[in-house]
């Protein structure tokens, strides 16, 4: 990894240029934004939200600024492309913080016609607070939609974090299947790989390394009690259970690359695979290859999972769906646009998705593969690339 695959500088002014681009557009004197992903995208600035506002505001000539604790000063100061750091004492503290951030717009001239994100910094860990609106008796326009379709649409510098991303995943889900075995633990599993993935990764990149993520530290693997019958549920919490011969088991692999965040999920099985589970697994494979087929540049995202649940449909599994068919990923692990028959969102070249069909049988478990695809102008682009196939995919015992 190359110390130039990290967000520059200039891609992160050009992000805030195309923002005042859209301010200009919608005659709008600037924006305040609290969402700490939206923070980082547009600034650079990674950090653990609290009770404590952070706020990116930017005006219309795009001159942007960040509204922080005194506590964060020092780091902000030294990690965001901003023109100015500002700062409040704390919080609750002897003025609200939003008071200041209301006398910072006034400086900025951000006033009239803001657009915001939400209407004042949302609840966090038990966060009071006035609303944007009323410390400052401007009229708020929402702007979210603009930044996730800014988002949505990765640069060659987020493919490359993507694709860094992937690499380490890969390695723990590697190091992940050649440590589980019956009679083990998924903790004592999930936390020998993603400690040695982790290591190698930092024994690879060295000070190039940065996480810049609230939920990880390194490479990680694991399997999220998706164990035996516990995959039927497919956002299931790990439960420290023990592997047995027979089980189907569903895993989850990824890396935090300066805030980008890769999926790599597969079924395995421990010892040769039933009849009923081989026929489940051969089916998730398939609806896969249905989605991926229709995930063309042109087409709506709701074709995709319609396309996907035509499958269901024909083969008479609709009592195994659960979900839809997979959501774009990033900076946050869930982005939108989503793989459902209630988005319509065209997809575009630059646009990165998890494709994730699965099904779940009460009696034998979860069947589900996510890899994650990169949109190009000629198709769906693997960035996972782990083994798929069922024999690849079996323990022996």
């Amino acid at each position: 990894m190359q110390a130039s695959i990290r967000i520059s500088r200039e891609e992160h002014r050009e992000r805030q240029r195309a923002l005042a681009g859209r301010l200009q557009e919608q005659q709008l004197s600037g924006a305040v934004l609290f969402d700490n992903h939206y923070v980082l995208y547009y600034t650079g600035f990674a950090f653990i939200p609290t009770e404590r506002p952070i706020a990116f505001v930017i005006d219309r000539q795009a001159e942007a600024a960040l509204f922080v604790p005194r506590l964060e000063v020092e780091h902000a100061q030294g990690s965001a492309v901003v023109d100015r750091v500002e700062h409040y004492e704390e919080y609750p503290g002897r003025q609200h913080p939003i008071s200041g951030l209301a006398g910072l717009l006034e400086d900025m001239g951000v006033a009239d016609r803001i657009g915001i994100d939400t209407d004042g910094y949302p609840w966090i860990l038990g966060y009071q607070g006035p609303s944007l609106s009323d410390v400052t008796a401007a009229e708020v326009i929402p702007l979210a939609a603009f930044v996730e379709s800014q988002m949505a649409i990765k640069s060659a510098a987020e493919v490359a974090l993507l694709q860094e991303s992937a690499k380490w995943g890969n390695l723990a889900h590697r190091l992940l299947q050649r440590y589980t075995l019956p009679g083990i633990t998924e903790t004592e599993v999930s936390q020998r790989a993603s400690q040695e993935a982790t290591m190698a990764m930092v024994e690879a990149l060295g000070p190039l390394y940065r996480a810049q993520s609230i939920f990880s530290t390194g490479a990680s693997a694991g399997y999220r009690g998706q164990i035996g019958r516990g995959g039927a549920l497919p956002h299931a919490l790990s439960s420290n259970a023990t592997f047995m011969a027979g089980d189907v088991i569903v895993t989850g692999a990824g890396a935090p690359l300066w805030g980008y965040h890769s999926e790599l999920e597969r079924t395995m099985a421990i010892g040769p695979a039933s009849a009923a589970q081989a026929r489940f697994f051969g089916h998730m494979v398939a609806v896969q290859e249905v989605a991926l087929q229709a995930l063309r540049p042109g087409a709506l995202c709701s074709d995709v999972d319609s396309a996907v649940r035509a499958y269901y449909q024909e083969h008479d599994l609709m009592p195994y769906w659960r979900h839809h068919t997979g959501h774009a990923i990033g900076l946050r692990y869930h982005e939108g646009p989503f793989l459902d028959s209630g988005d319509h969102t065209p997809i575009v070249p630059g646009m990165v998705f998890t494709v994730e069909p699965g099904l779940y049988a009460e009696d034998l478990g979860g069947f589900r593969h996510s890899d994650t695809v990169l949109i190009t102008e000629d198709g769906p682009q693997m960035i996972t690339y782990y083994p798929r196939d069922l024999a690849s995919l079996t323990i022996p015992v």
